[in-house]
């Protein structure tokens, strides 16, 4: 599959809200993901650590509804952007969220993710 092809399948499963199928489809065994953020989830190394921080995501977050736009390609990268409406549990504040996601692929598969918020 091309670069093209990829982006496209991995946000179409996204845009059906199918994370874990898209994670499982695409992701390297070794991937890093990068948080604009300080903390223990600011960078993550591994698709067990990335269902791990999936899974904290949906424990944490009451999502009431959201988009999916994009992928836009270039190279051996492609970007998706994310608007989530959500009421994060901690402060029971609802807030809209948006972010892009960076993606870079190697071998047909994602190795590393990057956000932007």
């Amino acid at each position: 599959m091309t670069i093209a092809e990829i982006a496209k399948d991995f946000t179409e499963l996204l845009k059906q809200g199918d994370n874990e199928a898209a994670a499982e489809k695409y992701n390297a065994d070794d991937i890093v993901s990068l948080e604009a953020m300080a903390g223990p989830m600011a960078i993550s190394h591994g698709k067990e650590a990335l269902r791990q921080k999936g899974q904290w995501w949906q424990e944490n977050n009451e999502m009431h509804g959201g988009s999916v736009e994009g992928p836009y390609v270039n190279g051996d990268q492609f970007a998706v952007r994310f608007k989530f409406d959500i009421t994060p549990k901690a402060t029971g504040e609802r807030v809209t969220m948006n972010e892009v996601g960076l993606y870079t692929v190697k071998n047909g598969k994602i190795t590393e993710e990057r956000f932007y918020y």
